[in-house]
């Protein structure tokens, strides 16, 4: 099932996303009102859910292109994200790290699918978009071991990582270069764990057309599954939270590595079996 957000008269609604059409969860019974509500229903919420889209007729669905898309997890309780967690390509047989790395980014950097990004420049001047895939965690997981992990997943989407990369915020103030309002563009929507195998997904980033990353997820140092485990014998991991779980390379290839975003520029990622989320810097 796909699930996105939309923003309709100043509030935020499930919806049901099929084809090119999407279905308001509104008045469903039971009513889930957040993304992490619906999370936290388990398999019996999604169930549910499902059940009762199926029973509404074709003129309860409207066209996708007519709806704001908020962001697919708008209160996200925690976002971790990974650094340095995709090999080069296929000849890249260095040794991974003892253990992932780990930043985060504030739920308030939070935005959705078609939203202007922009930032005070004289704070950073130099910006860049990444494409990660987004990892909704759906049941709480404390100390879980990689075999029991993906039982803790509900769903996945797509996640611009949008990062200062000024010395002053890279690698010395991760939280604040990663955090701004708008640095974390998630969606269109979340695709439920049941229909998206995430070991070997095609993922893209291009600024205005031109591609800036290429990869694909089977590139992981560490899989979701060890992620999930890693951070859960640290922390708690709740229904909702997000794991961001990191990038591939930059491409060598022209715009190259040194550009930055742009006022005007749209920058999109898209993911296999997800579908594309685009971001206009202001």
């Amino acid at each position: 099932m796909r699930i996105a957000t939309i923003v309709e008269n100043g509030r935020m609604w499930l919806a049901v996303v099929r084809d090119e059409s999407v279905l308001p969860v509104m008045g469903a019974e039971p009513a889930f009102a957040s993304m992490r509500e619906l999370a936290s229903s388990g398999a019996d919420g999604l169930d549910r859910l499902g059940a009762w889209a199926q029973d509404r007729p074709s003129s309860s669905y409207r066209p996708l292109e007519e709806v704001v898309l908020g962001p697919a997890v708008p209160n996200a309780g925690a976002i971790f994200t990974i650094g340095l967690n995709y090999r080069a390509d296929a000849a890249d047989v260095r040794p991974r790290p003892e253990r992932p790395l780990v930043y985060g980014k504030l739920p308030s950097s939070v935005s959705g699918h078609g939203a202007v990004v922009t930032w005070d420049r004289a704070v950073t001047a130099n910006v860049d978009a990444e494409v990660e895939l987004g990892v909704v965690i759906g049941a709480r997981a404390v100390d879980v071991e990689p075999v029991d992990a993906m039982e803790h997943v509900f769903g996945y989407t797509c996640v611009n990582d949008i990062s200062s990369r000024d010395p002053w915020l890279d690698g010395d103030q991760w939280l604040l270069g990663k955090s701004m309002a708008g640095f974390c563009p998630v969606g269109p929507w979340v695709v439920t764990l049941d229909e998206l195998a995430p070991d070997d997904l095609r993922l893209r980033c291009t600024i205005n057309g031109d591609a800036i990353q290429d990869g694909r997820t089977s590139q992981m140092r560490f899989s979701i599954a060890e992620l999930i485990s890693f951070l859960s014998h640290h922390v708690a991991l709740e229904p909702g939270d997000l794991i961001v779980s990191g990038t591939p390379a930059r491409l060598g290839t022209p715009p190259g590595p040194e550009r930055h975003l742009l006022p005007g520029d749209v920058a999109t990622v898209w993911i296999e079996g997800i579908g594309e989320l685009t971001t206009t810097i202001g």
